[in-house]
């Protein structure tokens, strides 16, 4: 048997070359030959005037990013005043309408007392009066009676003869 280190180590040392250059050497070769193509093109050139332009654009954008955010500050802070004065806006309302909210419980007291001052006249002055119907009335049944009265008593004893004699002295009365 032979032994395999002793094929593996000619095998290593039979390299095949081209052209006098081995594999490793070709791929240098053509490493460098891409990198020539590539200077040669100005690959470079053209990969940092696209960086520049990414830059630029991304120096534009946090520009105005910067901006955008001096702006929302300068919103924020309008707001924020103008919520501050809304509510000191509010306030005052609420004051002003409390103040209106005593006046009109004030008015509404005052002429709730004078329309009680006003139907307590009333009411007495309808008591009077009914007092003074009622009186009238009494009167009136009064004389009613005393004529009845007078009547009978004047038809039990009177004549005539008296009756003329009573209408003359009324009459000379008069």
């Amino acid at each position: 048997m032979v032994d395999l280190t002793l094929i593996l180590a000619a095998a290593a040392e039979a390299e095949a070359t081209a052209l006098g250059l081995t594999p490793g050497a070709w791929v240098a070769v053509a490493m460098l030959m891409i990198f020539a193509i590539a200077i040669w093109k100005k690959v470079p050139a053209a990969i940092g005037a696209a960086l520049d332009r990414n830059i630029a654009l991304i120096r534009d954008q946090l520009a105005e990013a910067e901006t955008l955010r001096a702006e929302a500050e300068a919103l924020k802070a309008e707001y924020e005043a103008r919520a501050r004065a809304a509510g000191a806006d509010a306030k005052a309302i609420v004051e002003r309408a409390k103040g209106e909210a005593q006046t009109i419980v004030a008015t509404a007291r005052t002429d709730a007392e004078a329309m009680v001052e006003r139907r307590g006249k009333m009411a007495e002055a309808k008591i009077a009066a009914a007092e003074r119907a009622a009186i009238d009335e009494l009167r009136a049944i009064t004389a009613r009676a005393a004529t009845a009265a007078a009547a009978s008593l004047i038809a039990e004893r009177g004549d005539a003869a008296g009756d003329r004699a009573v209408v003359d002295r009324a009459i000379a009365g008069l």
